[in-house]
């Protein structure tokens, strides 16, 4: 584990958006990929885990992404990495391979796994697409979000990004655009600058109880 602290406060009440980046630190494929597998850890529709993630980190990467973030150049040229999270809308081709794992670390019995894969996968194929487009971004969403908490754990800082050509990333990091939809894309890295601070509504203002 290279997490630098589990101090639950801290990762989360101190948590903001950062723009700035020190452009000499650069993230190891080895600890991108320990947080990924941290943050993957989230929740999931029946456990189908549609996301996917395009790590942009060269210049060429980088060069690619430019034109497609609108405003947030910034993040993009001083970030060790900006991650760019889709959704998978055929993420019920991997089941078999989810579920056998399972079964495979006596998590499932196979039986279950056979009653459930008979159920999930021919539900998920006939499902419109405006409700699988649904289930993949609050999935995806939810692995990003703990993404940038498993992000503070280690010693780095995110921000979210939602302005970026929607229509255009997938198709230019080679995927396809109809089977990856584009969530959100975090910026990644050591702040340079620390976040300013912000204000929410009161949890009073935001609730009612019925």
């Amino acid at each position: 584990m290279t997490q630098v602290t589990n101090n639950f406060s801290e990762i989360t009440f101190g948590r903001r958006s950062v723009r700035s980046f020190d452009t000499s630190v650069k993230i190891s494929h080895e600890e991108m990929l320990e947080m990924i597998d941290e943050a993957v850890k989230a929740p999931s529709s029946v456990n189908m885990q549609p996301w996917r993630f395009v790590i942009a980190e060269s210049d060429e990467a980088k060069a690619i992404l430019k034109p497609l973030i609108r405003f947030n150049t910034l993040q993009n040229e001083t970030s060790s990495a900006m991650v760019l999270v889709f959704g998978d809308m055929k993420s019920q081709e991997r089941a078999e391979e989810i579920y056998g794992k399972a079964v495979a670390e006596g998590k499932m019995p196979e039986e279950v796994k056979e009653q459930q894969l008979a159920t999930i996968v021919p539900m998920y194929d006939n499902s419109p697409k405006e409700v699988m487009n649904d289930i993949v971004h609050i999935d995806a969403s939810l692995a990003a979000m703990q993404l940038m908490l498993v992000a503070r754990a280690h010693g780095y800082d995110t921000n979210p990004i939602g302005g970026f050509e929607k229509d255009q990333l997938a198709q230019a990091f080679g995927l396809d655009p109809e089977r990856y939809i584009p969530v959100i894309i975090l910026a990644i890295g050591k702040a340079k600058d620390a976040g300013y601070p912000s204000v929410r509504l009161d949890a009073s203002e935001v609730t009612s109880f019925k």
